[in-house]
């Protein structure tokens, strides 16, 4: 684009961000000789309705306009002409560049040009500064993103025709979406093919030599310090006979102080995992919430596998730390956290922008999910700024006649970081377990002694945030791709969730059986992996992108060939139910939505008719008595209403019970909090009765 000549002072630079929601913060920070516009996301794409990859001219992608994007183009377009300069401010990740660069294209603009603009942040100094350190586009960044895109567009494009062939329509495969379903599979069928194994455990309570201050000790084995396994009940039965008639004697007390580091600032992966066992959000909606925030410039950027800390935001959370928690809460140096080998760390970690800005002082600014989101990232991040957490723990070895039992415990003796934020698990961690104080060689008492059966448990089912670990663990996609992949994989209706925990459908055993015989490298976690890591030496210029393309492009050619000639046609039998169609007669069956299950007649397209899987509620209907079903709307939230739906109108969000009202006599109906805000209570079900009561608290 021509360089406008000087001396205009009706001239302005023109800013391009991609989201309407950072628009007024940057032309706020930047002032009047600046005019900002959004782009809304990506400008151009492949095509949806052909692959748009020419396979035979050296994988050349043809762009085209998105649909929708023609005004806003052209308005770019014509602000582009009348402006002096023109920076590209999209996101600063590859796609953001990605988008830079399509831009670049379309308005005309050379980019290799200083034409390209990032901030992590967006605040004043950091938006100001970026303007000042403009850069030209980094093609290296564009081709990596190119490169993925153009894997993903020939595997999709390339199988799914297959699977719409040899099994039905509307199926898909993925370069990452397909991994992760086989290991979803794996999974599932290491949890069917698990044999447990017995073993038991044996706990004493016991006593000081005056009968107070009990405690429980686990069963160790010789009284030399040999551990002996219990696997059986006889061998059990005789070692609890022996320990009943033996004394019980201090054999040593060994006492420690442990230091307890706190976890480090959040990665886009951290995130999804903490968001999903602390506020039950899945990795879509962490995602689609931490871009508002940084939007808004709450939080730094949050598509990030970095720990960096810049020192201005460490030096500005330690005082904050001095400032509410006082000196002791406040580390001598401040702390360094290593990001794994692979990481990019092209951002900083995940942080607010002001340290000072609580969320405290946000809550009746943000919507409820933003509020939750921002809460946790400052938590997490000013913990990471402070003092280690000091414990006691002891470890009380207790001679048993000619047995060992052992008992550990661990009490607080500094806060530190754990006064504000303690890191979530996936197991259930041990709770702190006070031991009294004991010397070596005070006889103690045998209160009581339990015996218990286990059995060894089978690898539990991927959660959301064990999913997102294991992707990253295995190099399965990037932080961007996290969120998507679930979503579709869910969507597709190739798994499902039950109890928070992902299992696979019928559908995607059928797919990752497939796929795994005739695409073996698809669904291989490792190659994947190394192709991810192919991909990285596209963005370090080491590559040049169109040869990572021809490498893979080969051998999958030949295997797309072969295998269209050896899969046959794979018929998905429905599961057939024990409900009558009400209209033919015929058995319905099970059938696969994009809201779940649901029951279709088998004669379709003669019949036609469906119906809700629903649940009955063993309560009769508080406006006739019939039958009440529980139902689930759209969005999964529960509902209930009468089967006798011609004669009677009763649908309600909360639960009628078999209590009767003491007032009227009517039905008592149990109210759900709002978002899981808040205890149960219990209304009447007649409007003109006032009767409510809160549920009867449970006995410890």
């Amino acid at each position: 684009m021509a360089e406008k000549k000087a001396g205009k002072s009706s001239a302005k630079k023109l800013v391009i961000v991609e989201s309407p929601t950072k628009v007024d913060s940057v032309k706020k920070y930047l002032g009047s000789g600046y005019t900002v516009e959004a782009t809304m996301g990506h400008v151009r794409d492949l095509p949806k309705s052909q692959i748009g990859v020419d396979l035979d001219h050296d994988f050349e992608p043809r762009y085209i306009t998105i649909r929708g994007k023609g005004d806003l183009i052209a308005k770019l377009k014509k602000k582009a002409k009348s402006a002096d300069k023109v920076f590209l401010a999209t996101d600063p990740d590859r796609e953001g560049e990605a988008i830079s660069w399509h831009l670049a294209n379309v308005l005309e603009i050379n980019p290799e040009s200083n034409c390209r603009i990032t901030f992590n942040e967006v605040t004043k100094d950091v938006v100001r500064d970026a303007v000042k350190e403009a850069r030209p586009i980094d093609m290296n960044l564009v081709d990596a993103q190119q490169t993925r895109r153009v894997l993903d567009r020939i595997v999709g494009y390339e199988i799914s025709p297959l699977l719409w062939k040899k099994i039905k329509k509307g199926l898909s495969a993925g370069r990452v979406q397909s991994v992760v379903v086989r290991m979803i599979v794996d999974r599932e069928r290491e949890i069917d093919g698990f044999l447990p194994e017995e073993y038991w455990s044996i706990d004493l309570k016991l006593t000081n030599d005056k009968g107070k201050l009990p405690f429980v000790a686990k069963f160790y084995g010789t009284a030399a310090g040999k551990k002996i396994t219990l696997s059986d009940e006889a061998s059990v039965n005789k070692i609890v006979a022996a320990l009943k008639d033996a004394d019980y004697v201090v054999k040593s007390v060994v006492k420690k102080e442990v230091k307890r580091r706190s976890a480090p600032p959040f990665t886009t992966s951290t995130l999804q995992q903490e968001a999903a066992r602390k506020l039950n959000f899945t990795s879509k909606r962490t995602m689609v919430a931490a871009q508002q925030l940084y939007e808004m410039g709450y939080i730094t950027y949050m598509r990030t596998d970095s720990l960096r800390i810049s020192t201005v935001a460490q030096n500005e959370a330690r005082a904050f730390i001095g400032d509410k928690y006082g000196a002791s809460f406040v580390p001598k140096s401040p702390k360094i956290y290593r990001a794994k080998k692979t990481a990019q760390d092209a951002h900083e970690a995940i942080r607010p922008t002001v340290s000072g800005n609580t969320p405290e002082m946000n809550k009746e600014k943000l919507k409820p999910d933003l509020y939750k989101l921002y809460r946790l990232i400052w938590m997490r991040f000013i913990a990471s700024q402070m003092s280690d957490a000091v414990l006691d723990s002891v470890t009380v070895d207790v001679k048993c006649g000619d047995y060992l039992a052992r008992a550990t415990g661990t009490e607080t003796k500094f806060a530190g970081f754990m006064t504000l934020y303690v890191e979530g698990k996936d197991e259930e961690e041990e709770k702190e377990k006070k031991i009294p104080n004991l010397s070596e060689g005070q006889n103690l008492l045998l209160k009581e002694i339990t015996p218990e059966q286990h059995f060894t448990q089978p690898p539990a089912r991927y959660t959301e945030a064990s999913l997102v670990k294991a992707m990253e663990e295995e190099g399965i996609g990037r932080p961007s791709t996290y969120a998507p992949t679930i979503a579709t994989i869910s969507a597709r209706g190739y798994v499902a969730k039950e109890a928070k925990a992902f299992y696979p459908t019928e559908l995607g055993f059928i797919i990752t059986d497939l796929l795994k015989e005739h695409f073996e490298d698809i669904v291989d976690v490792e190659f994947t992996a190394n192709m991810e890591d192919k991909i990285e030496t596209v963005a370090d210029g080491d590559v040049e992108w169109k040869k990572v393309i021809r490498d893979f492009y080969g051998p999958f050619a030949e295997t797309l060939k072969n295998a269209e000639e050896k899969i046959g046609t794979i018929e998905i039998q429905d599961e057939v139910s024990d409900v009558p169609c009400e209209k033919c007669g015929r058995m319905m069956v099970y059938k696969q939505g994009k809201f779940g299950k649901f029951l279709a007649c088998p004669g379709f397209p003669n019949c036609r008719n469906t119906k809700a899987i629903t649940e009955e509620l063993d309560v009769p209907c508080p406006k006739c008595g019939g039958k009440v079903s529980i139902r689930k709307s759209r969005k999964g939230s529960v509902f209930y209403t009468c089967d006798n739906t011609g004669n009677c109108d009763f649908i309600s969000w909360d639960e009628p019970t078999r209590e009767t009202c003491p007032e009227c006599g009517s039905v008592i109906m149990k109210v759900k909090p709002y978002r899981r805000r808040g205890p149960v209570t219990y209304k009447c079900f007649n409007p003109d009765c006032k009767y409510t009561k809160k549920p009867t608290a449970k006995k410890k």
